[in-house]
This record gives C-alpha cells, structure tokens and sequence, in this order.
C-alpha cells in the first residue's frame, strides 16, 4: 500500500463495499491495511505537528542540534528522511560528514562540527556525529585509546557548554539485534538498489558486534548526562522506531510539556 498517501487510504477504508471486494478478491489484508492506515495517520499528525513546531523555531531564533546514532542497517536514514520530509528546507540542515582530511585531523577533534552547529532558527540533524569516536573508531582502531579515553572525558563539557548557550540537544541511538542487522544486511546487498548502502565498515558489522556492544554501554554510561539523555529506540520495527523518534524529538524540543505541544499545534493551524 505504499503507493498510496493518507487520503487514498482514508477513502479506501471508509468504503466498506471496496474494502470487502479488495480482501474477498486477495488484493489487500484487512489486518496488514489497518497497521498501515494507522502507521501513516499517525506519521502524518507527528509531521505535522513537528512543521508546526519549526515554525515556532524559526520565529523565536531557537538552534536545535539533533544526533542520530545507530547499529549499522537500524535505519537512521529512513528516519531521518521522514523526520525532514515536510520541514522548511532552507532551515533545516542534514549533515553527514566524510572522514576528516589529513588537515582536520591535526585539528581538534570537535573542531570540524562545530562549525556546522545551527544558526538562530535552524535545525541541523547529524547523520552520524562526532561520537563517531565513541564508537566506530575505537572498533576499527581509527583512533587510539588516549584519543577514545580524551574524547570521552571532554564530550559531557562540550555538550553542557552548547546547551548552557541555549542550544537544544536531542541525541538518538537507534538499536537493532543481531539477527535483524544480518537480515537488513543480507537483503541489501542482494538488492542491486540498496547495494550503495553497504560500505566497507558494514560489513564487518557482524562479526564486530560484541566489540560493537561493550562501547556502545560505555557511550550511555559516560555520555548519558541530566542534561544531554541518550533516547535508545528499538529499530527491530522500521515503522514504530520511526513513530517513537518522532515522539522523542517533538518531546525533547518542547521539554516534555504536553499543554505547551498543544500550544504550538493549536497557533499554527
């Protein structure tokens, strides 16, 4: 049904006589039609509330920092092309660096993102971040353990400064387990379409995961403050993950505060 959008669906589902033909006939599952109707509804009023809740960014010059962290396949592209698929594109970023040059990496470390964090009413999503070095560099030896242990050291004080100037920080790591990574994996690398996707790294996801496991808990435990909370979101489902970094997002923006999101609904109808 993913060629359908909200309104076909709609009408599809409020017509009994086409919704009996269709599953008499084997064209549709009413119990799949209904997960994907209620998917969809619900995307759509999360999209809608977060273009509303953009507006309300861009009016006041808020800045929001929003991180997407991940297993390797858990999905953090798809999400995040429909976490920006209906926002303003002139203010809102999506920035996914390549490895450092030669010259950023006599810089330090944080230096090359820094100059990527938001102007006054923009929203900048990072596509992987600079806990790169929490994780992936350690794991392949990219870095070495001074580095990984100085990084790790200073990231809490570099993310309270930023928040302590009024940047709002928003930091997901998407999870996924073992035998769904090997699946995704498997499913894109048979799929001529979705070969680009698997690079060098991923393919060693598997045989990495428990060296994977054991930094991804020292990077909650250490990096995991009051001020700046990792949100873990079980990715094993593309389509709850999806819904529940919506949720997490619209929630960490607005402080948790349900009136406050109703507020922002409601002035930008």
């Amino acid at each position: 049904m993913a060629e359908y959008d909200l309104k076909e669906l709609q009408k599809i589902r409020q017509n009994k006589d086409v919704l009996d033909y269709l599953e008499q006939h084997g064209i549709i599952e009413i119990e799949k039609f209904n997960d994907i109707y209620d998917y969809e509804k619900e995307l759509y009023e999360l999209q809608v509330s977060l273009l509303k809740l953009q507006y309300d960014i861009i009016e006041k010059g808020k800045r929001v920092v929003i991180i997407f962290e991940g297993r390797d396949a858990a999905g953090k592209g798809g999400t995040i092309g429909r976490v920006t698929e209906h926002l303003n594109p002139k203010k809102v970023r999506v920035v996914a660096l390549p490895k450092p040059t030669p010259e950023e990496n006599g810089q330090w470390y944080f230096q090359r993102y820094i100059k990527h964090l938001p102007n006054a009413g923009e929203i900048v999503i990072f596509d992987r971040s600079y806990y790169n070095r929490a994780v992936v560099e350690p794991v392949f030896d990219f870095c070495t353990k001074e580095q990984h242990e100085l990084f790790m050291k200073q990231v809490p004080e570099f993310e309270k400064q930023l928040i302590d100037d009024g940047i709002i920080l928003v930091k997901l790591f998407l999870s996924i387990n073992k035998e769904e990574q090997a699946e995704r994996l498997k499913e894109r690398q048979e799929d001529i379409l979705k070969r680009w996707k698997v690079g060098v790294l991923d393919q060693q996801a598997q045989e990495k995961w428990d060296v994977y496991t054991g930094y991804i808990k020292n990077l909650f435990k250490t990096t995991g403050t009051k001020k700046s909370p990792w949100f873990e979101i079980d990715k094993d489902n593309k389509k709850k993950a999806r819904l529940a970094s919506f949720r997490v997002i619209i929630n960490a923006i607005v402080g948790n505060e349900q009136e406050k999101l109703d507020s922002f609904v409601n002035k930008y109808e």
